[in-house]
């Protein structure tokens, strides 16, 4: 089964874009920046970058700020590189499933560390013949 066209423009987006991002803007704002996926509109008039960054929230703010000054640059930029007729006009989202996902490894390691900590680890107690 193949892909969707949306779902092909929007992975290019993504590699040529992290390119970009990494090799072409020079904005100190935009600090270390990962392009998580691309969700790239039916019509491929619109194209939502998600990305994360690292540091606090006051870092954050300050990547999301340089995201959106940096973004007519990136667009330019995929117009030349992809040849499209037409780019998809674009937005920078932050991944928060990314975070959600660490919150919840986070939360499995403690019950499993909790439970190796309520369990004793002594297997002769449970013989009946003893």
């Amino acid at each position: 089964m193949s892909a969707s066209r949306a779902e092909r423009l929007g992975e290019q987006i993504r590699t040529e874009a992290s390119k970009i991002l990494t090799r072409q803007v020079h904005d100190p704002g935009v600090g270390f920046v990962t392009i998580t996926r691309v969700r790239v509109s039916a019509d491929l008039q619109v194209a939502r970058i998600y990305y994360t960054a690292l540091g606090d929230q006051a870092a954050l703010r300050t990547t999301e700020r340089a995201l959106v000054r940096v973004a007519p640059f990136v667009r330019r930029q995929l117009a030349e590189r992809l040849g499209l007729r037409r780019v998809p006009e674009m937005s920078f989202v932050f991944d928060k499933s990314i975070a959600h996902q660490a919150r919840v490894e986070e939360l499995l390691q403690e019950i499993h560390a909790n439970q190796s900590r309520a369990t004793p680890d002594d297997s002769s107690s449970d013989d009946p013949d003893d």
